[in-house]
């Protein structure tokens, strides 16, 4: 049996529920794309609603999209902590190159305080090409990796 197959199968489960469940995860992934519109704010909602349906779905293909989207969230929260937090280390080591008077100080800041808004701006890129690519998969009837 070849893979496509077995993917869109319904594992059993009825196929009412499975368009329930696939339905339910455009919703999470279109409430995630809106939270670039919202400055994040609605990034919450769709973690909730995926730990909500997730057990449903399990050992099921759609059980994939849950997990994506979950680790998907995770992942960006970090990284992008990170991020601010190497900018916040940065701008500190600004002020004091400042109160210092001394350059080096205020040129390494400035490189630290880049490396942090790059590795955000990396998240946001990352974030959103996970969103495409899941929701890419689910409109297809198949997993994501």
């Amino acid at each position: 049996m070849s893979n496509s197959m077995t993917n869109n199968t319904n594992d059993g489960m009825s196929d009412n529920k499975q368009r329930s469940l696939t339905t339910y995860n455009h919703i999470t992934y279109l409430l995630y794309v809106l939270s670039y519109f919202t400055a994040g704010l609605l990034w919450i909602v769709p973690i909730f609603m995926n730990y909500a349906k997730r057990r449903e779905a399990d050992n099921t293909w759609l059980a994939t999209h849950f997990d994506w989207q979950i680790k998907t969230f995770w992942y960006s929260i970090v990284l992008f902590v990170i991020g601010v937090l190497i900018i916040t280390f940065a701008l500190g080591g600004f002020g004091v190159s400042v109160l210092a008077d001394s350059g080096n100080i205020a040129i390494g800041s400035v490189l630290l305080a880049s490396l942090g808004f790059i590795i955000m701006g990396f998240t946001f890129i990352w974030h959103l090409y996970r969103i495409v690519r899941g929701w890419i998969a689910l409109t297809d009837g198949r997993p994501v990796p």
